[in-house]
């Protein structure tokens, strides 16, 4: 905790922040916006790193046309919406159990 996230996702695949929440319809439970992001070999925020595919799985099937517009605003905005690089502040321990035979 109060670390530089170091892409485990563990936090958005527990719970959605408040971002999360509009984007996924949900407040419990993996976000919609959590991606893998191959090159770097960490999950990110969808909303910060594939914008305008984000949206247009999220918004209506009518208004889906204005994620090419939308998409620059949320890339934008959603860093500070979910205060990236300030650190991480998940507070939940990953526990690894092995089967015992």
């Amino acid at each position: 905790m109060g670390q530089p996230c170091n892409g485990c996702g563990v936090c958005c695949l527990v719970e959605p922040c408040p971002l999360g929440v509009l984007l996924s319809g949900r407040r419990a439970g993996a976000c919609d916006a959590l991606r893998w992001h191959d090159e770097t070999a960490r999950y990110r925020c969808g909303a910060m790193i594939e914008a305008k595919s984000v949206l247009q799985e999220v918004l209506p099937h009518r208004l889906r046309a204005l994620a090419a517009v939308l998409a620059p605003v949320l890339g934008r905005l959603a860093g500070r919406w979910i205060a990236a690089g300030e650190g991480c502040d998940c507070s939940l321990t990953v526990e690894i159990r092995r089967q015992s035979d």
